[in-house]
């Protein structure tokens, strides 16, 4: 399940953009892989972030993984669901599994970022 109106990174995270705001999430791929989630911590509200930092993690039974801005921006929302229901990342990481909501600082950086058929693509010449 790759949508068709988001960007990926090279490090699983999406990206759906409205005007000068983009949400932020983890793919289907990096959740499946990641296994039953349990934990995740998110940045601030007003936190800066650079493309490419580390702003948080997602801990699962498996394994604690670093979750990677994929451009630059202000944190303006957090996902407050997931500090009680962590499992919605799982159920749905397109939907009310995101992350993040930031005010872009550079939209140009989204053309670095794939496409869904590039990223399926991708996740394929993984395995």
């Amino acid at each position: 399940m790759v949508p068709e109106n988001l960007r990926y990174s090279k490090d699983h995270e999406w990206i759906r953009v409205e005007g000068d705001s983009g949400t932020i999430g983890i793919t289907d791929h990096a959740q499946e892989e990641l296994g039953d989630i349990v934990y995740v911590e998110l940045p601030k509200v007003g936190a800066k972030l650079e493309r490419a930092s580390s702003f948080g993690s997602v801990e699962s039974v498996k394994a604690v993984s670093d979750i990677y801005c994929p451009v630059s921006g202000e944190v303006a929302e957090t996902n407050q669901v997931l500090a009680e229901s962590p499992e919605k990342v799982n159920d749905d990481p397109y939907g009310t599994g995101w992350l993040i909501r930031l005010k872009l600082a550079n939209p140009a950086q989204l053309d670095q970022l794939m496409t869904a058929a590039q990223y399926t693509e991708y996740i394929s010449s993984e395995s």
